[in-house]
């Protein structure tokens, strides 16, 4: 397996979107698995995860085989290719990155290598038409017009959220991102959005009647608040998510949504108690997850992400508890505006900033006059040891930090 991580590295930001037409061509030549499933596309500037994790607990609950393909991942690069939840197994990893080693071959006669995303959605791809899957939930990379896993025809797209990220790909107003996200939007099928901001649910819409497409609107077809969730194809009542923050209700509405129409277009029966069920045993790691009893694990990687995480900590604080933010960021991110968010909505709240091990995190330099912590580590520890019972820490920033900080965790945790 090391070699094959060895070899999906060397070829990170290699051809980075310079077209769909290699990517088209290697499905062709593995002989179009994604073909032999139905998908659903999922994008958004953040909550694309924790969608496709309601929606997987949904599916399982009415006995569905259910393919994953997320990004990044927090624990292994396994976790990125799943089935109901398991992630692939090493020997399938390595037989199929095999085939698509000795696919290249032929594509490189006509186009350029693959990059390290193209790869593992080609690996992907293979292993849910191998498997047998009655369907795939697909989360794509950056934006979704030119994305890599755009070669897919999509029987529900969702777009789960809209704000600037990956401007300098995707353009540096909402009506070009969500030109961009829309993208994924394919002639005669169905699209389910959030409730956007007008300009881009503008773009929406306008795409969708474009290409004959149904649409269905948070807030206008659909709705979910204080646990009732409306639609015209069902109505919840009482309803629990297993994630915590009150944002994940629109996060679940989507969920709900597509997993409706899909069941729906297939005359499938809907069970009300496995929907409950579902959706209150819903987890994401890394996601406002609660790792102990005292620390919280968010990738708010991007500010529309923050703004979320800060709303969470704010409702805590009104409970009578007293949080801790630590974090740590890749530089090319926007970190210095999202620390500034940080100390000018939560002032009273004790920021932290750290490096980490990965490859163009923030370094002390970068640190200004934010308090400054040499290892996050022992940090964490010293935190853990001396909390009183109101004591809450926030690890936040890059989802690579998160993703160290949770193996950190979960090896001392494994030791104990």
């Amino acid at each position: 397996m090391i070699k094959v991580e060895k070899w999906l590295h060397t070829r990170i930001g290699l051809n980075f979107r310079s077209g769909l037409g290699r990517m088209q061509r290697a499905v062709d030549l593995l002989g179009n698995p994604e073909q032999i499933y139905p998908i659903i596309h999922v994008t958004g500037t953040n909550g694309k995860g924790s969608t496709i994790a309601f929606m997987r607990e949904l599916f399982i609950s009415h006995g569905k085989k259910v393919g994953t393909f997320t990004s990044p991942h927090i624990v292994s690069i396994h976790d990125r290719i799943c089935i109901n939840g398991e992630p692939i197994s090493d020997t399938d990893f390595i037989r199929l990155a095999d085939q698509v080693k000795a696919m290249e071959q032929r594509l490189l006669e006509t186009h350029d290598q693959l990059s390290f995303f193209e790869l593992l959605t080609l690996i992907a791809l293979l292993y849910f038409k191998e498997q047998k899957v009655d369907l795939v939930l697909l989360e794509v990379g950056i934006g979704g017009l030119l994305d890599t896993t755009n070669v897919v025809t999509g029987e529900i797209a969702i777009i789960t959220s809209i704000g600037l990220d990956h401007q300098e790909t995707l353009g540096d107003s909402l009506v070009s991102i969500a030109e961009q996200k829309a993208g994924i939007f394919k002639p005669g099928k169905s699209a389910v959005i959030a409730n956007l901001a007008p300009e881009a649910q503008l773009v929406c819409q306008k795409t969708a009647t474009n290409l004959g497409v149904s649409l269905y609107q948070a807030n206008k077809d659909f709705s979910f608040k204080n646990g009732h969730f409306s639609s015209s194809l069902a109505d919840f009542n009482h309803l629990i998510l297993g994630l915590e923050g009150a944002y994940q209700e629109e996060n679940a509405a989507l969920a709900l949504q597509a997993f409706l129409l899909f069941m729906v277009q297939r005359n499938e029966k809907v069970d009300q108690e496995a929907v409950c069920a579902a959706l209150q045993a819903t987890k994401w790691a890394g996601r406002l997850e609660a790792v102990t009893e005292h620390i919280y694990l968010d990738g708010a990687h991007n500010l529309p992400a923050l703004e979320r995480l800060v709303e969470f900590i704010q409702e805590k604080i009104q409970q009578g508890y007293q949080p801790h933010i630590l974090f740590g960021a890749l530089k090319r991110k926007d970190y210095s505006g999202m620390l500034t968010y940080l100390t000018e909505h939560l002032p009273d709240v004790a920021l932290y900033v750290t490096s980490f091990d990965y490859q163009g995190s923030m370094e002390e330099q970068d640190f200004g006059d934010y308090t400054s912590i040499a290892s996050y580590r022992d940090f964490i520890d010293n935190f853990e040891a001396s909390a009183q019972e109101k004591d809450l820490l926030f690890v936040t920033g890059s989802l690579y930090f998160i993703s160290e900080v949770r193996a950190c965790l979960m090896a001392l945790d494994s030791f104990d």
